[in-house]
């Protein structure tokens, strides 16, 4: 694998960008921008979203769709959730056979509440057999990829030839790459932490202490766990870098455009004004609306996010969403988790 394409060049696209590059493949990032292309060849920086990087001299940009997809053996997509499948129309006349599909972007379509993969294969159907999107997810900061800090990751794929290979194109010094055959598990993982790092945002906004946030995230596991279980998913899965791992990083960093758009929320700012401010997409709050709509269809409970949907949608404080998450009815908590991972290993809905 010689060449690999980047839909699009957002500050993700770029770190994973640069990551290959690393790797020596020739990387080619599309963008829709003129502007934005011309200062990544020329000045090899994207400031708007990894300020003050260096690109590599085997990356350059492009507008073309049909340059883009023609160069790469692998192509990478990493748009947003309400963009992939726009973005995968466009690509597909131009597609090959033979090229890798991996994608990095953590989300649920809204009007159809499917993941990321599903979203490609319908799109892609004739040209990409089935379980052949490869995805990639886990505790990662674009900020520090850009800087070679050390991270982990996974790729998971229900083709183990295609994580490997994937493994392969990703893996440096500085980029370690395990392999994972739940797709569900990951995809569910990654999106729906989002939704508790807005609520560990919020947390920190209210001045809460350590105690409040260890609760959340303990809390915001077990039901990303309980949602993905009843969506297929391994729960062991949730215990990995796609789950706790992602979740802790994405908690507990002011990296975070999550963490950030929770903190001004408690600060007092509108869900507007928030998004204004932040400039890039916060894909948590597209995520939480389709989680109560999933935790509809599934009959699953998600306490944390169904308060975290008032205080988006309905205009609820922050404080007052927190009281009534600790002032909810008397439950257990091991007994619960039992259940729900026992009835996913016998193939069955907990009950």
């Amino acid at each position: 694998m010689k060449k690999a394409t980047v839909f699009v060049a957002g500050s993700w696209g770029t770190a994973l960008a640069a990551v290959l590059a690393d790797n020596g493949l020739e990387v080619l990032l599309w963008t829709r921008g003129e502007a934005q292309a011309q200062e990544i060849n020329e000045r090899r920086t994207n400031e708007k979203y990894v300020p003050g990087a260096k690109l590599p001299p085997n990356i350059r940009a492009t507008t073309s769709i049909e340059e883009a997809t023609r160069h790469g053996d692998l192509l990478l997509f990493v748009a947003p959730s309400s963009a992939m499948r726009d973005v995968a129309r466009l690509a597909k006349p131009f597609m090959r056979g033979d090229q890798l599909i991996v994608h990095a972007t953590k989300g649920f379509e809204a009007d159809t509440l499917l993941r990321m993969s599903h979203v490609l294969e319908e799109e892609f159907a004739g040209v990409l057999e089935p379980g052949s999107v490869v995805v990639l997810s886990g505790p990662s900061h674009a900020e520090e990829v850009i800087l070679r800090s050390p991270t982990t990751v996974v790729v998971a794929c229900s083709r183990p030839e295609l994580a490997e290979a994937a493994q392969d194109a990703f893996i440096t010094p500085a980029f370690r790459v395990y392999t994972n055959p739940d797709v569900a598990g990951v995809e569910i993982a990654g999106a729906l932490k989002n939704i508790i790092a807005l609520g560990a945002g919020m947390s920190d906004g209210l001045g809460f202490g350590d105690n409040a946030k260890a609760a959340l995230l303990t809390r915001g596991l077990a039901e990303i766990g309980r949602l993905g279980v009843a969506m297929g998913a391994n729960p062991l899965t949730f215990a990995g870098l796609a789950g706790v791992g992602d979740l802790v990083a994405t908690c507990t960093s002011r990296h975070s455009r999550n963490w950030r758009a929770g903190y001004k929320l408690a600060e007092g700012a509108t869900l507007d004004e928030v998004l204004e401010s932040i400039g890039m997409v916060v894909e948590g709050v597209r995520t939480t609306k389709a989680s109560i709509a999933l935790s509809e269809r599934y009959g699953v409970e998600l306490p944390i996010a169904e308060q975290l949907h008032a205080v988006l949608f309905q205009g609820k404080n922050p404080r007052s969403a927190v009281e009534a998450l600790m002032g909810r009815g008397r439950t257990h908590e091991i007994e619960d988790i039992v259940r729900e991972a026992a009835a996913a290993f016998r193939g069955a809905p907990a009950e």
